[in-house]
């Protein structure tokens, strides 16, 4: 009995119309990366200290004198939270008094930022940190925007995969797409961050979902074998990589957070002439037994590639054969049979975990690093191209685990380097993290291919999506902790570093699959090492 690769070889390897949909659909990708952490530049906080109002009445003397410094990571600094008690100030400066001469500035006692904070506008007109006062007690609430935003992915990723199987593909791809634009845009007028939080849920939860859906249409059911792995690790990753590069572009000559979520939304135009491109799944018409639009869609496919068509493209056999296979589901529960699938679930999980809370807590990081912010950004997505490309070249070469294992032990060590850089040597400590991006961004590349080959057909999308929302729970933490670094600096790199280390020796227990049949049912599946 042919399967379906073998029924559409007729079609060839690589042709127009194979062309056309990795063209179309990496492109559709372009806005998820531009789109994807906006909350970098809309949600960063400038320096920032204590108001203290016009109307105040003291001298300027004493108005100098106003904030308290502090130590903070071994620099005197102005408090960014505190600021001594304004009815004393002012008594003193009614009396002429000179602050640290006449009065022991030690023995004034402090008091918060009763009249509100003042922002440095030096890099942004506004952010959501500015608009609503998201600092000091209420500072938890920017890093909960970003975990709001991947929950958001978490649902999305599970709900779409529902709809996209009982819907189809490309209704639910464009759907999600428009839902995205919409969210967007209607985030823009938020009044409150309540508000845009619980909006940036749903754009959290349609821009991964469109990503996801894409992966699938071209990477599982519409590419030939030998194109998938292109795409899956070139295609949709570079998409997203270029994507990212237009964003800190976008935030240098637009400092307004509001007009910089427009300037999002707007990128769902992209989207419009991608309808005329992108066909459904005729792998997933065939299930559904749409055996006449499945055949449309391949004559159509073949008449690009001006290849001659067979009189019967589907057999009989093959169809009910094809719609038997959507009868029988697998779930959770066959992988928990069996202890040798169990526990490399549990360790595929580990990794998908460590490695997208990496990524996306370096990510998140490049507005807390020296120098411009913009800049900062725009390299750390740059580094994402050749790492992607390494990636490819590596799995075409070499073992799957010694590529796992070796680019988490890089990213990992290299990231705990940072915390031994003298604080004189700022460029050196971005060099260090943009060269643990690197091994990171290769490392999430990896461990889709690995994942993917690892377990059998009749549970793979089961557990690539058990893995997925491992990995979503390692999105979610991941704003958190960068957040504990404005409690020791260097705390975020010790936890990503030493993470990413255990994570390299961890996969080594997994087998090696490069150059093996990939297996089919659970009983075929090889054994964890150990």
């Amino acid at each position: 009995m042919r399967d379906y690769d073998d029924i559409t070889s007729f079609l060839g390897t690589w042709g127009p119309f194979q062309l056309t949909v990795f063209l179309a659909l990496a492109f559709s990708i372009l806005p998820n990366g531009f789109v994807g952490l906006y909350i970098v530049f809309v949600g960063d906080t400038p320096p920032h200290e204590c108001l203290i109002p016009e109307e105040s009445n003291i001298s300027e003397l004493w108005r100098e004198a106003a904030i308290p410094m502090v130590t903070q990571d071994g620099v005197l600094t102005h408090s960014s939270c505190t600021r001594y008690r304004l009815d004393t100030l002012q008594n003193y400066s009614r009396l002429g008094y000179i602050p640290d001469v006449d009065v022991n500035m030690t023995d004034i006692e402090l008091e918060s930022c009763l009249d509100g904070w003042s922002y440095s506008k030096e890099i942004y007109q506004s952010t959501i940190v500015t608009e609503w006062d998201l600092v000091c007690e209420n500072e938890y609430k920017g890093p909960l925007s970003s975990s709001v935003y991947f929950l958001g992915v978490l649902m999305g990723t599970f709900i779409s995969g529902q709809l996209s199987d009982k819907y189809g593909r490309r209704p639910v791809l464009f759907a999600m797409m428009a839902m995205q634009t919409v969210t967007i845009f209607v985030q823009m007028f938020s009044p409150s961050w309540e508000v845009f939080s619980a909006i940036y849920f749903f754009v959290g939860f349609s821009g991964f979902s469109n990503y996801v859906v894409g992966f699938v249409l071209a990477g599982s059911e519409i590419l030939s074998p030998a194109t998938r792995v292109v795409f899956c690790s070139l295609g949709v990753f570079m998409g997203s990589g270029i994507g990212q590069l237009f964003l800190p572009l976008a935030a240098y000559f637009i400092r307004s957070w509001r007009w910089l979520v427009l300037t999002n939304a707007l990128t769902g135009i992209l989207y419009i002439p991608l309808w005329w491109f992108i066909p459904e799944s005729p792998r997933w018409l065939l299930s559904q037994g749409r055996i006449d639009e499945a055949e449309a869609i391949l004559k159509q496919a073949a008449h690009k590639n001006k290849v001659s068509v067979p009189e019967v493209i589907f057999a009989p056999a093959e169809i009910e054969e094809a719609v038997a296979k959507t009868k029988k589901k697998y779930s959770i529960f066959d992988i928990l049979r069996s202890c040798n699938t169990v526990t490399m679930c549990i360790i595929c999980s580990l990794l998908w975990m460590v490695i997208t809370m990496s990524y996306y807590g370096l990510i998140l990081n490049t507005s807390n690093l020296h120098g411009d912010p913009f800049l900062n950004y725009f390299i750390s997505s740059v580094v994402e191209l050749p790492a992607y490309v390494i990636a490819w070249l590596l799995l075409k070469y070499l073992s799957r685990r010694f590529c796992q294992s070796s680019t988490l032990l890089l990213g990992g060590v290299i990231i705990l380097f940072v915390q031994l850089v003298p604080k004189d040597l700022p460029e050196l400590a971005i060099f260090l993290e943009m060269v643990g991006k690197f091994s990171i961004t290769a490392a999430f590349c990896v461990v889709y291919v690995v994942t993917s080959e690892l377990f059998p057909t009749v549970v793979r999308n089961v557990a690539m999506g058990t893995c997925s929302m491992s990995a979503r729970v390692g999105s979610i933490i991941s704003p958190f902790i960068i957040y504990l670094g404005n409690h020791y600096r260097y705390l975020p790199y010790l936890l990503i570093g030493i993470w990413a280390v255990l994570a390299s020796v961890l996969c080594l227990f997994l087998p090696e699959t490069s150059g093996k049949v990939l297996p089919e049912t659970i009983s075929q599946m090889q054994r964890v090492k150990g």
